[in-house]
């Protein structure tokens, strides 16, 4: 028998995380407990919690009241962004691993999991929404086009806009990708169908991988990267060490004729130096779909700026990924009990 605990949340129900325990390639019967964190909350008031536990960490956080006393058995732990803590770890005495259907995780302590040797599954369940946005945003913003839509709701018909001389089709642009995760690589599959050049700085990436999936990239050092693109979109993860690694430095590398695209964390961006070159117009402009603050407040400077595209967090947002992600968990972590390998598997580095 094999016992899993599922917790479930306002945007993954445990009733979903539920069946996708069921279909696991694990020793039957299975027998799955449900626990819920914040599920009673709209999805509005869900995205406060969601900015706490991706800022603060899972020691941070209120945990489901009695699942520790649960995991003292439990063979296996599915979540979404619920608290894995370093006290629930610690409780899970025979744990075998902890499954998350979301990329991020800053809800998990990997640090715990790492001492107790105990595997990290996670998958990117919204993949296709965010490379698709991604794009989305770089038409957005190099057209002007959120901006002559605002401008008309407010009765203005405005044709004219601070990046004029520097307009251009996105085909005569080069785009930079920094970090090559599952996400990056739909946006570069995007940009390759488009005839898009595209360039690439990533720690990790493997060039003979890379072409064996057909993208192609040409992979460039860092200050390359920024001195080079046009455009340069950020899917990286944050960690202590890249953390403002976005900084007055890097930008001041940047050509005045650039955009800067950020659909994945705020942090990695220093808020301050990006607000300055926007101001001193040292780049072209930027489209952020993450904020340090969220909801961002009605003060904030980045709302003052006439070459930015701001959209509320929305990149993955779709009907289906996110509800239906425990699926995707279901056959990472399938994947990873037949073949003891997986591209889902956390690293403990």
């Amino acid at each position: 028998m094999s016992k899993v605990i599922v917790v479930g949340d306002a945007l993954v129900s445990s009733s979903t995380l539920e069946k996708a325990a069921h279909q696991l390639s694990i020793e039957k019967p299975i027998e799955v407990t449900k626990y819920e964190w914040n599920s009673n909350v709209s999805k509005h008031e869900f995205r406060r919690y969601i900015k706490l536990i991706e800022t603060n960490g899972p020691e941070n956080v209120d945990i489901p009241q009695g699942i520790l006393e649960d995991l003292q058995t439990a063979d296996y732990l599915l979540v979404h962004y619920a608290p894995v803590s370093k006290e629930m770890i610690e409780n899970a005495a025979q744990l075998k691993l902890v499954g998350t259907c979301r990329g991020g995780i800053e809800h998990v302590n990997i640090q715990a999991c790492k001492e107790k040797e105990i595997p990290v599954i996670h998958v990117i369940r919204n993949a296709e929404p965010v490379a698709d946005f991604t794009i989305g945003l770089m038409y957005a913003e190099t057209r002007n086009i959120a901006r002559a839509h605002h401008n008309i709701m407010k009765g203005k018909w405005v044709n004219e806009f601070a990046n004029d001389s520097y307009k251009t089709t996105l085909s005569n642009m080069k785009v930079g990708i920094l970090g090559l995760g599952n996400i990056s690589k739909l946006v570069v599959k995007r940009l390759n169908a488009m005839d898009v050049e595209v360039l690439a700085y990533s720690k990790h990436a493997n060039a003979a991988q890379l072409k064996s999936d057909g993208l192609k990239v040409s992979m460039v050092d860092f200050e390359t990267l920024f001195s080079e693109s046009d455009i340069v979109s950020l899917h990286a993860r944050v960690t202590p060490k890249n953390m403002n690694l976005v900084n007055k430095n890097v930008i001041n590398l940047m050509k005045p004729s650039s955009y800067l695209i950020n659909t994945a964390r705020p942090e990695l961006i220093n808020r301050k130096d990006l607000i300055d070159a926007l101001q001193n117009h040292r780049i072209a402009g930027a489209a952020l779909d993450v904020f340090w603050e969220e909801p961002i407040d009605s003060n904030d400077e980045l709302l003052k700026l006439e070459n930015v595209t701001l959209t509320s967090h929305i990149g993955g947002d779709t009907v289906d990924a996110i509800p239906n992600s425990p699926y995707l968990l279901r056959d990472a972590i399938n994947d990873y009990l037949k073949n003891g390998v997986s591209d889902m598997l956390v690293s403990f580095r």
